[in-house]
């Protein structure tokens, strides 16, 4: 009897597939918010922030967040997929890829996470919910809006590719809308999408399904998707791993990105390290700064850092799927993590703030294995984005003057 030879890990840097495309290297530019589009369209800002991505060695930058619909955006500025936005997407994806790299757009609908007062029209989620950050309710969806939502997706897939994208990211994480109708502790229907955890996940699969039947396989589909809400009562791994199974087995995905924490409820959850309260309370507005200022810490809790930290429970994910490629987030710093992801079983990883405090950091691991992140996990990039997210260690990076 013979023994199975052992399964070799890929090289991180190396090329590889992702649906029908091929990137330089297993590295992605998870989505960030970047604050830097205007009246939901692209600017020469926005352009040069991934550029700096493409040229600093990423196999794939993300474009986040691009709503599918006008009540979706989380803040009036971010881009909508409209023809408007179109030539200015396509001026995106051409630089990007003359840089080397890909480039996908992170799709998605905010819903209870949305602004209404920004966006001048009512955020939506499963039931009413009120939303501390906006001191709003949000509007219970109805079927029809739910009907919509979901063309939407699929019509968001359809321009992506008319836009040059190489992939989209479908957004079911952070408790935006499809992650809401994941979560019992915010979805408390009594229809066909609340309850069992099967109706609780008919719009995120429905979702998918319709992007999967609007695009084929002209472009990738990813999704990043809640393994844990960080709240009592919310989203957990039991329920997510099931979930995760159910999308392996539509096969309306390409790779699955695991991520965590609720926008709504723990957002902290996710990024581990410093909760910069002083630094939150400075770029609110009344009353919000006063109640960030004396119950903040109750809402942004401070969680150690570790490299890799949400490795333990993604273990989970790859154990219980069969081949689904997945996308490792968090934590992913240096080049010795990268390579436990790929021994692990992963496929790729997704990085964020390391690259904010460093987007030449890939090229750098590529020249010298030992480089290791400067990044301090002081998580005070998270309230840049209202002038435009960066490193506040290093300060916002030009733009390059064009002619």
């Amino acid at each position: 009897m013979t023994q199975e030879a052992p399964r070799t890990a890929p090289d991180v840097l190396a090329p590889a597939k992702l649906g029908p495309v091929t990137l330089r290297n297993r590295i992605i530019k998870a989505a960030t918010y970047e604050g830097l589009s205007r009246k939901s369209l692209v600017t020469d800002e926005l352009i040069e922030f991934h550029v700096r991505h493409a040229q600093g060695g990423v196999g794939m930058t993300t474009v986040a967040y691009c709503a599918v619909a006008p009540e979706g955006r989380t803040d009036a500025r971010q881009i909508q997929w409209t023809p408007e936005a179109l030539p200015g997407l396509r001026g995106l994806t051409e630089a990007v890829h003359a840089e080397g790299a890909a480039v996908a757009a992170q799709i998605g609908h905010a819903g209870p996470v949305a602004n209404p007062k920004s966006n001048r029209l009512p955020s939506l989620g499963p039931t009413r919910h009120f939303h501390a950050t906006t001191t709003s309710f949000t509007k219970a969806a109805t079927r029809d809006d739910l009907r919509r939502i979901v063309a939407a997706h699929a019509h968001a897939g359809k321009m992506a590719i008319e836009a040059g994208f190489d992939a989209v990211e479908i957004h079911l994480g952070h408790n935006y809308l499809a992650s809401s109708f994941l979560s019992p502790r915010v979805n408390h229907r009594k229809d066909e999408y609340g309850g069992s955890l099967e109706n609780r996940a008919r719009l995120s699969r429905d979702i998918a399904r319709a992007v999967r039947d609007a695009v084929g396989d002209r472009i990738a589909i990813t999704a990043k998707l809640n393994m844990d809400d960080g709240v009592p009562g919310g989203f957990w791994l039991d329920e997510s791993i099931k979930v995760a199974q159910w999308l392996e087995e539509d096969g309306s995905l390409d790779a699955l990105e695991l991520t965590a924490g609720s926008s709504l409820l723990n957002p902290m959850y996710l990024f581990k390290g410093d909760a910069p309260l002083r630094e939150f309370a400075s770029v609110m507005k009344q009353p919000v700064k006063l109640g960030v200022q004396l119950v903040g810490k109750h809402f942004l809790r401070a969680y150690p850092y570790k490299d890799a930290y949400l490795l333990d429970d993604a273990r989970q994910f790859r154990a219980a799927l069969k081949t689904m490629p997945l996308i490792l987030l968090g934590g992913i710093t240096n080049k010795q993590v990268m390579d436990q992801a790929m021994a692990e079983g992963f496929q790729f990883v997704a990085m964020a703030r390391a690259l904010l405090r460093e987007p030449d950091l890939i090229n750098r691991i590529q020249a010298d294995d030992t480089v290791r992140s400067l990044c301090i996990h002081c998580n005070k990039c998270m309230t840049a984005i209202y002038g435009g997210t960066h490193c506040v260690l290093t300060g916002p990076i030009a733009v390059r003057q064009k002619g």
